[in-house]
């Protein structure tokens, strides 16, 4: 599985940006897709994930309410919708995907592939 993470880029506060995640090689529809981001001097944050379904999804509470997780099978692409950007958003964002039929986890250990990253930057 490879995946290639899109829509990074420079934003002011209270902006929006569109994060698209996709996958090729084996089909990433029946894996639960994640996605997370890391700043400088920081460890790897959970930001959101959806089940394979697309009926359950998950939040870190720092981004419920503005930020929506989505997934389009027919595609093989999974989406990260970041509205009312904060200056704190900045960071690199990865898409990743747990192949186990598990419940969706907020940890990177939990997910075995990884896209590149892209650079979300919001100036205040």
């Amino acid at each position: 599985v490879q995946l290639q993470a899109s829509g990074g880029g420079l934003v002011q506060a209270g902006g929006s940006l569109r994060l698209s995640c996709a996958g090729s090689g084996p089909s990433i529809n029946i894996y639960t897709m994640g996605w997370f981001r890391q700043s400088p001097g920081k460890e790897r944050e959970f930001v959101a994930a959806i089940a394979w379904s697309g009926y359950s999804t998950y939040y870190h509470d720092s981004v419920k309410g503005r930020f929506e997780i989505s997934r389009d099978n027919a595609k093989n692409r999974v989406y990260l919708q970041m509205n009312s950007l904060k200056p704190e958003d900045t960071a690199v964002y990865y898409c990743a995907a747990d192949p186990t039929p598990t419940q969706p986890m907020p940890i990177p250990s939990a997910y075995e592939y990884w896209g590149q990253g892209t650079q979300v930057t919001v100036s205040s």
